[in-house]
């Protein structure tokens, strides 16, 4: 017989809960600002800004782990964003079967452009509802709950 679910206290939904419309609400108000500054789409700029964050050039699974796609997610929107000139993909003379993601110039002219539009609202969004030391506590609770996934299994 399978043990019952171990369901959460009202103080543990109240809070996951509380998480869950925070993080949605925030994601969904920074990507539709990001698509009307920018005209990126919010997978175009979180792609933009890892690679030009690691100088512009990214093996092509590295980038995927970074972001934490599905290789074929990762896939089609490189495709997407070759087809507009943001990025290519460049052989990797050490790996056959890999490939470097590399920003073009109008890659980088693109997150150059929308990243302080985007920062604007990051900080009137979210860094101005809060005090140095709960932007402190938020840290440590995020870093500490990263760190428990990852020796969690999928």
């Amino acid at each position: 017989m399978d043990a019952p679910p171990n369901w959460l206290t009202p103080e543990q939904q109240a809070a996951w809960d509380s998480f869950i419309r925070m993080q949605e609400k925030l994601i969904g108000r920074l990507s539709r600002r990001v698509q009307s500054d920018s005209r990126m789409s919010p997978a175009d700029y979180i792609v933009l800004a890892k690679l030009t964050e690691a100088g512009g050039r990214m093996r092509f699974m590295d980038l995927t782990k970074l972001v934490e796609w599905e290789k074929s997610r990762m896939s089609h929107q490189v495709g997407r964003m070759a087809k507009r000139g943001l990025v290519t993909k460049e052989d990797c003379p050490d790996d056959g079967r890999g490939a470097f993601i590399v920003a073009t110039p109008a890659g980088r002219k693109a997150i150059e452009d929308a990243a302080p539009l985007h920062v604007e609202h990051v900080r009137r969004l979210f860094i101005d509802a809060l005090t140095q030391d709960e932007l402190d506590a938020l840290s440590h609770i995020a870093n500490r709950v990263l760190t428990h996934m990852e020796k969690q299994s999928d």
